[in-house]
């Protein structure tokens, strides 16, 4: 377990080339959700991320220097979409994902749009997203639907 608490992040631009890290990125964090829901499959959660990549809307959160995650923050017919939101394991729970997140959602609230998403039934990221303002639109067998109102 790190000692300190990483503080120093940044995001820049996505480049099509980041899209490998990515997909293996999303392959280790999104295995336990997958598993629990017998969802997983080794190539098919790489290939749904090439698949849907488009560097235009992504950007890249880096710690220390270093490759630590990304998000997506796409324009939708009714606001924003956010997807493809990962953070290496290593660096949960200090605060970056929170302060990234605050980033984008004070975008959206600037533009005063609201910002969609979903997460995996039982993810504990959707405790993150709740703190956040996001509110239950829908659910289904596998996803949850959240929506976050821009802020007054």
């Amino acid at each position: 377990m790190p000692t300190s608490t990483p503080h120093d992040w940044t995001l820049r631009p996505a480049l099509p080339e980041d899209v490998e890290a990515i997909a293996e990125l999303r392959a280790v964090v999104m295995r336990p959700d997958l598993e629990r829901l017998g969802r997983y499959a080794e190539d098919r959660v790489r290939q749904r991320l090439r698949d849907s990549y488009s560097p235009e809307h992504t950007s890249i959160v880096e710690a220390a220097g270093a490759f630590a995650g990304c998000v997506a923050l796409r324009p939708a017919a009714d606001g924003r979409w956010l997807e493809h939101f990962y953070l290496s394991p290593a660096l949960q729970g200090h605060g970056i994902g929170s302060a990234v997140l605050r980033t984008l959602l004070d975008r959206a609230d600037a533009e005063r749009v609201p910002v969609h998403l979903n997460v995996l039934r039982g993810s504990a990221a959707r405790r993150l997203y709740e703190r956040h303002g996001f509110a239950l639109e829908r659910e289904d067998a596998v996803d949850v639907f959240l929506v976050r109102e821009p802020a007054p």
